[in-house]
């Protein structure tokens, strides 16, 4: 993609680093864009589980997911990809299979015709069942090979290579004296990232980071590299991160 046709919000906004020999950009959507191959990458959606909540007798909104469809189009319309690979758990549980979940994810990907989706199979997929097959998502089993990126649902080491993963649902935790709050993050080692969970309605896991990790909060409208605020913090004497030990 050249720069006359790049998108202006793409140009302008995102987080961008050097991993693996390639350049890669953190979207806010909790998406990450790899421009060379007009890919976006996403992991856990987990689509269809305020259904299964709401199956199981808890009163929650059924429409949580319409919120996460019009942030994946904004995502995918801010950088004109043409693949989508998710990294595991599209669907959340069998029972969140419902009529109004089903609906809405039939009628975003008629507006998505012409972009190819792979999912890479991971734990909450083997239990929710497979995509209709009138969706045409490629449903493959991880390591699922993106050279140079090895695609998985769950962390792992692969000798050699560089890995993208979910599973995690990473967050970090930030603090302010007396204040706190977590947010959704990525979470980049020499040899593995873990991207957060793109559903809005999922847990999360605070991440205690080893000392050469990078962590790259995210906020409703942008991605903070926290190894540049903490290094611009140290240098006037202040922190405003909480780094804890690995466990």
């Amino acid at each position: 993609m050249n720069s006359e046709k790049t998108p202006a919000a793409v140009r302008r906004a995102p987080v961008t680093l050097e991993w693996a020999g390639e350049q890669l950009a953190l979207l806010p959507e909790r998406v990450l864009w790899w421009e060379r191959e007009r890919t976006l990458f996403l992991a856990d959606p987990h689509f269809g589980k305020a259904s299964a909540f709401r199956f199981a007798g808890i009163p929650v909104p059924e429409t949580a997911h319409d919120a996460d469809l019009d942030r994946l189009d904004q995502a995918l319309a801010k950088t004109e990809a043409r693949r989508l690979v998710i990294l595991g758990d599209f669907l959340h549980a069998r029972t969140g299979r419902s009529e109004a979940s089903l609906t809405a994810l039939h009628h975003w990907r008629s507006r998505q015709a012409h972009l190819k989706i792979v999912l890479v199979l991971g734990n909450h997929d083997r239990h929710a069942g497979r995509p209709p097959d009138a969706w045409r998502i490629e449903c493959v089993k991880g390591p699922w090979l993106a050279a140079p990126f090895h695609c998985c649902h769950e962390p792992q080491e692969i000798a050699e290579g560089f890995v993208l993963a979910g599973h995690l649902h990473p967050s970090y935790h930030l603090s302010a004296g007396s204040d706190g709050v977590s947010s959704p993050c990525f979470h980049f080692s020499a040899r593995l990232a873990v991207l957060p969970a793109f559903g809005s309605f999922t847990g999360s896991h605070s991440v205690s980071p080893a000392q050469d990790d990078r962590i790259f909060v995210v906020g409703p409208d942008e991605v903070i590299d926290l190894s540049q605020v903490t290094s611009r913090k140290s240098s006037t004497g202040k922190k405003t991160g909480k780094r804890k030990k690995r466990r």
